[in-house]
């Protein structure tokens, strides 16, 4: 079997992300004969630019959902004669698996294809699900300090901003240090964290239903019971079913993540918040009979979406790039773990004599970011025609 042609590679790359160009079109086509239904999901569909990035997102979305399927090797196998092989070398015969390294092999003789899309899955779970958590934590502690002000108000702040004035990759690099892993700070860090999403989602049940007993307890058991199996399993790697776990390292990786992001959104939620509660429909919920939290929850707290979702898209490419860098440093993720920035740091050693194992995941990395740019972009252009 001769080695793939450049037009054989382009071949094979486009035949093993069928899964991905099916989705795609499945979501396109389903998408746009009801975008008019669709809210600022559906708006999105007249930004060209919002599209764009739209189109690159989901791309790695669905990479990352069908990577089982896509890979030709598994990320971490070792073929001796293919040490930085070029793209399209044929692994030799008598060797399981797929006949081809579409992109060559790295330094360790692994396939770089493949790494780079399980790369792809492992950013894709830290970096949105860490900014989400990162995201709740903000808001339970931004709209209480702007709403209320005050005391609370001014030590929050000062907090936040003693957070903020700390270099970033200094405080990543202490977050998971060996040293400050054996302590056990990290796993409480976590329980601490990891529990105030739970919190978000009882206060805004309880908040919005809290005139009717039955359905508030009703739903506020559900989200209990779901919140603390997901908690057991993400914090201290104890669900009981075996679905939910997080190992150390990513433990790690997450915690640091969600506490150098949680400031900004604190600083973000609590702003929106100075502004919006002076407005009318704050004052006629108020003159209402609502309570504080349904204010914060159900009036202030929507009408602060269109920011929010914006600087939501930024803040996960923030994060993919901070993993990258965590990466290429070899803090937090495991040496032969197939993220980006390893899979980078990897290949920069030899990049003037095979740049492929260097540059695949570096243009992954770059083609992820760009996209959330873009789709941020999008999405702030559309809100702001509303």
């Amino acid at each position: 079997m001769d080695p793939l042609s450049a037009s054989g590679i382009l071949a094979q790359f486009l035949l093993r992300f069928l899964p991905v160009w099916v989705a795609l079109a499945l979501t396109f086509g389903l998408s746009i004969p009801f975008k008019r239904r669709l809210g600022l999901y559906g708006k999105l569909f007249d930004s060209p630019v919002g599209m764009i990035g739209f189109f690159l997102v989901m791309f790695w979305v669905y990479t990352a959902i069908f990577a089982a399927t896509i890979v030709t090797h598994d990320p971490l196998d070792q073929i001796a004669r293919l040490k930085n092989a070029w793209p399209g070398a044929v692994v030799p015969s008598g060797q399981k698996g797929y006949p081809w390294y579409i992109f060559g092999g790295d330094s360790l003789a692994r396939d770089v294809f493949s790494r780079m899309v399980k790369g792809a899955q492992l950013v894709l779970v830290i970096a949105p699900a860490a900014t989400a958590v990162a995201y709740t934590v903000g808001i339970m502690l931004g709209l209480p300090a702007g709403y209320y002000g005050g005391r609370a108000d001014a030590v929050l702040t000062f907090l936040a901003n003693l957070v903020l004035a700390f270099p970033v990759i200094l405080l990543f690099y202490l977050l998971v240090t060996p040293a400050i892993r054996q302590t056990g700070l990290p796993m409480w860090f976590a329980g601490l964290m990891f529990l105030i999403p739970i919190a978000f989602v009882v206060v805004l049940i309880n908040s919005r239903f809290h005139t009717q007993p039955p359905k508030r307890n009703l739903y506020a058991g559900v989200a209990l019971v779901i919140g603390l199996w997901l908690y057991s399993g993400a914090a201290f790697d104890a669900d009981p079913l075996g679905i939910v776990s997080l190992d150390a390292n990513k433990l790690n990786i997450f915690v640091a993540v969600v506490f150098v992001n949680s400031p900004t959104v604190f600083r973000i939620v609590r702003g929106l918040t100075l502004d919006i509660k002076s407005r009318d429909y704050v004052a006629a919920a108020q003159t209402r009979g609502e309570g504080p939290w349904y204010i914060m929850m159900w009036e202030i707290l929507p009408n602060a979406r269109g920011p929010l979702i914006v600087d939501f898209c930024l803040r996960i490419g923030y994060t993919t790039i901070l993993l990258g860098t965590l990466g290429f440093f070899g803090l937090g993720f495991s040496p032969e773990s197939p993220d980006w920035g390893s899979t980078i740091n990897a290949g920069r050693k030899l990049l003037s004599i095979y740049p492929y194992p260097a540059f695949v995941p570096a243009l992954a990395l770059m083609s992820l970011v760009l996209g959330l740019n873009l789709l941020a972009d999008g999405l702030r252009e559309e809100s702001l025609r509303d």
